[in-house]
C-alpha cells in the first residue's frame, strides 16, 4: 500500500476497524473480571495490601507484553501460512518437512488436534463468562437486579448466535466503532483513578512482581491461575488473522487496545489502594454512580464483541479441519465478498450456542466459571510453543538453539499459567478438558475412520491402465455426452463407475476421472487449479487444487479444463457419485465405539452435491455397502 493509494489505505483503515471489533472482543472485556478475580475470587483470593496490588499489576503488565505484544502479536503472526493463521494452520507449516509415517509428525499431529480441541473448550466459556460478567454489573446498581442476571444473559447470547448468520464482515462493521468507545471509556476511567493515586505507576517496575512471587511462593503460585484471565484472547486473535490480515491485527493492539487496557488495570489497582472494599466489583466502581447503567449496557454490547472473537476463529478452524481430513463436510456460507476467511457454519454455530445456554445454567455466575477458565486457553498457548519451535527451525532454517532460546521464555511462561490452572480442574476446569477431550476424539476418529474406509476401497479397486486397455478391444457400448467421476484413488477405477457400467451396460464417449487435493496453504493459485492428462479411448483424468481455506468449486474448476482441450458442456454432462452405507464390523481395525462414531458422521455428513457446488439435476448417485 502507498500513500498514493487512498482506496487501498482506505480499505487497510476498514479492516483495522473490523478487526478491533472481532478480533479484541475478548481480551478487551478481560478487565470485568480479571483482577476481581485475583483478588475477589473464590480460588485463593490475593490480601489486597498496597505491595501485593503493586506486585499482582506488574504481572499483569508484563504478562501482556511478553505474552501478547511479544508471543502473539509480534512472533507468532510471522509463523501464518499465507496469511492463515490458528493452531490447525501452524500444525500444517510443523508437517511441511515432517515424513509421512514418522514418530515425528504423529507427536506434531497429536499436539495440534489437541491444541485445536481445545480451542473449542475456550470459546465455549468465553460468552458465558464474558456476558455473565458484565450483566452482573446490575447487581452493583441494585442487589434487587439479582434474579435477572441469567435470564438477560441468556437472552444476549442467544441473539449474539442468531446475528452470526450475517457474517463477520456486517458485524465488524457494526461492533468496531462500539470497540473504539469501550476502548476510550476503559482509558478514560482508568486514567481518572490513576491521578488520583499516581503512585500505582510503581507497578511498571518488573521487581514488584519477582518481589511478590518471592514473598508469597504458595500464593503467588496459585495467583497466576487469575492473572492469566488478562490474557484470553491471545489465541483467538492468532486464529482470526486470516479475516482481516497480520497488519490490521497489529495496528490496533498497539494503537489502542494495549494502551487502553493498560490504563484500566492500573486504574482498578489505583482504587483498591485507595479502598480495598472496592474488590466487590473494581470494574464497575471506577465509575461514578450517574455512570452505572449506561456502563452496564456499553459492557453488555462489548462482551457481545467479546465473545465473537472466538466464535468467528472457531468457524475458521472448523473450516481448516474439514479440509484437512479431520472432520466430515459441513455447510459452510462465506459472508463476504471480497474476504475469503470470512464464513458462517450453521451446525457449529447452533452446538456452541447449546454448550453455553448449558454453562451459564450450570454455573450460574462469573465468579463460578472463572474457576473452569484459563486451563483450555494456556493449554493451547502452550502447544503454540511447541510447535512454534518446529516452524523456526524446519521452514525458517533457525539452528536449534537460536530457536530453544527464542521459544524457551515463552514455554517458561505459558506452562507456569497452564500448571497454576490445573489446581482448578475439580472446581471446574474439567469441564474445557472434557469438552476438549470430545472434539479430540472427534478429530481423531474421523481421520482414522477416512482411512480405514480408503483402505476397504483400495482392496476391491481394479487398476484403471488395464480397464482402459480392456475397452480398446471392443465389447463395450458407448453413448453421447460426457460422464464425470469422483474418486481419492485416480490409478483405480471408480467404484461409481464399475456399478454403472454393471447397471447400464454402457460408458459414455468421454469419460473424466476427477480427484480432488487438499494441499496443506490456505489457498492456490488459480493458474494451479487444474491438471489434465489424456489417458486415451476417450479416458481423461482430472486433478482439482484446491487450499484448506477454500471453498471447493467443482464445476468453476472444470471450465479451467478448457485450456487443456477438455471443454465441458454442463448440459451434456452427467456427475456419477458414489454413495457408501457403512456397517460396522467388530473386532476390525477400529474401536468398535470408534467405528460407530464414525459412521454416524460419516452418515450425517453434508452432501458431496452441495459441498462441490454440482448442480444437482446432473448428479447420479450410486450406492454400495461397505464393511469397515
Amino acid at each position: 500500500m502507498t500513500q498514493t493509494d487512498p482506496s487501498a489505505r482506505a480499505h487497510f483503515q476498514a479492516l483495522a476497524l473490523a478487526a478491533l471489533g472481532v478480533v479484541y472482543g475478548d481480551i478487551g472485556t478481560s478487565p470485568l473480571y480479571a483482577l476481581k478475580e485475583v483478588f475477589g475470587g473464590a480460588h485463593h483470593p490475593v490480601p489486597i495490601t498496597p505491595d501485593n496490588v503493586l506486585g499482582i499489576l506488574s504481572l499483569v503488565f508484563w504478562a501482556l507484553m511478553a505474552v501478547v505484544s511479544g508471543k502473539y502479536v509480534s512472533f507468532i503472526m510471522r509463523a501464518n501460512n499465507r496469511g492463515e493463521g490458528g493452531i490447525m494452520a501452524l500444525m500444517a507449516l510443523a508437517l511441511r518437512n515432517s515424513p509421512a509415517g514418522s514418530r515425528k509428525r504423529w507427536i506434531i499431529v497429536t499436539l495440534g488436534l489437541f491444541g485445536a480441541a481445545l480451542f473449542y473448550g475456550d470459546g465455549v466459556i468465553t460468552p458465558a463468562i464474558s456476558v455473565l460478567s458484565a450483566v452482573e454489573g446490575l447487581e452493583v446498581i441494585a442487589p434487587a437486579f439479582k434474579p435477572f442476571v441469567i435470564p438477560l444473559s441468556l437472552i444476549v447470547l442467544i441473539g449474539l448466535f442468531i446475528i452470526q448468520r450475517r457474517g463477520t464482515a456486517s458485524v465488524g462493521k457494526l461492533f468496531g466503532p462500539v470497540m473504539v468507545i469501550w476502548f476510550g471509556v476503559l482509558a478514560l476511567f482508568g486514567v481518572s483513578n490513576i491521578i488520583t493515586e499516581p503512585s500505582v505507576l510503581r507497578a511498571l517496575n518488573p521487581a514488584w512482581g519477582v518481589s511478590f512471587l518471592f514473598a508469597n511462593p504458595s500464593l503467588g503460585f496459585f495467583s497466576l491461575a487469575s492473572v492469566v484471565l488478562v490474557l484470553t484472547g491471545g489465541e483467538a486473535l492468532y486464529a482470526d488473522m486470516g479475516h482481516f490480515g497480520r497488519r490490521p491485527i497489529q495496528l490496533a493492539w498497539f494503537g489502542m487496545v494495549l494502551p487502553a487496557l493498560l490504563l484500566n488495570y492500573f486504574g482498578q489497582g489505583a482504587l483498591l489502594l485507595r479502598d480495598p472494599a472496592a474488590i466487590e466489583n473494581p470494574f464497575y466502581l471506577l465509575a461514578p454512580n450517574w455512570a452505572l447503567m449506561p456502563l452496564v449496557i456499553l459492557s453488555t454490547i462489548a462482551t457481545v464483541i467479546a465473545s465473537q472473537a472466538v466464535i468467528s476463529g472457531a468457524f475458521s478452524m472448523t473450516l481448516q479441519a474439514m479440509q484437512l481430513g479431520y472432520l466430515p463436510r459441513f455447510q459452510v456460507r462465506h459472508t463476504s465478498e471480497s474476504e475469503m476467511g470470512q464464513i458462517f457454519l450453521p451446525a457449529i454455530n447452533w452446538v456452541l450456542l447449546v454448550a453455553v445456554i448449558a454453562l451459564v445454567l450450570g454455573f450460574g455466575s462469573s465468579d463460578n466459571l472463572a474457576a473452569a477458565y484459563g486451563i483450555a486457553v494456556t493449554g493451547t498457548m502452550l502447544i503454540t510453543n511447541l510447535l512454534a519451535f518446529v516452524v523456526t527451525r524446519d521452514m525458517w532454517g533457525w539452528k536449534t538453539w537460536q530457536a530453544v532460546l527464542c521459544v524457551l521464555p515463552f514455554v517458561v511462561i505459558d506452562g507456569a499459567f497452564f500448571t497454576a490452572n490445573s489446581t482448578k480442574i475439580v472446581a471446574g476446569g474439567w469441564f474445557p478438558l472434557v469438552f476438549g477431550l470430545a472434539v479430540f476424539i472427534v478429530l481423531t476418529t474421523w481421520k482414522r475412520g477416512r482411512e480405514v474406509l480408503h483402505m476397504k476401497l483400495d482392496q476391491d479397486s481394479i487398476e484403471l491402465a488395464p480397464f482402459i486397455t480392456s475397452l480398446g478391444l471392443g465389447g463395450c457400448t458407448r453413448v453421447p455426452g460426457t460422464a464425470v467421476f469422483l474418486t481419492g484413488r485416480p490409478e483405480g477405477v471408480p467404484r461409481s463407475m464399475l456399478h454403472s457400467l454393471k447397471h447400464y451396460k454402457v460408458l459414455h464417449e468421454r469419460m473424466v476421472i476427477v480427484t480432488i487435493r487438499i494441499f496443506d496453504v490456505p489457498f492456490v493459485p488459480e493458474i494451479d487449479r487444474v491438471e489434465v492428462a489424456n489417458l486415451g479411448e476417450s479416458f481423461w483424468r482430472v486433478t482439482v487444487h484446491y487450499g484448506f481455506k477454500e471453498e471447493p468449486d467443482l464445476p468453476a474448476a472444470l471450465g479451467e479444463c478448457a485450456h487443456f482441450g477438455l471443454a465441458f458442456d454442463m448440459m451434456d454432462t452427467s456427475f456419477f457419485l458414489g454413495r457408501e452405507t457403512l456397517i460396522p464390523r467388530f473386532g476390525g481395525e477400529m474401536a468398535s465405539w470408534r467405528v460407530l462414531l464414525f459412521a454416524l458422521m460419516f452418515r450425517n455428513a453434508s452432501s458431496l452435491t452441495a459441498f462441490f457446488k454440482i448442480p444437482s439435476n446432473r448428479v447420479v448417485e450410486l450406492g454400495s455397502q461397505i464393511v469397515i
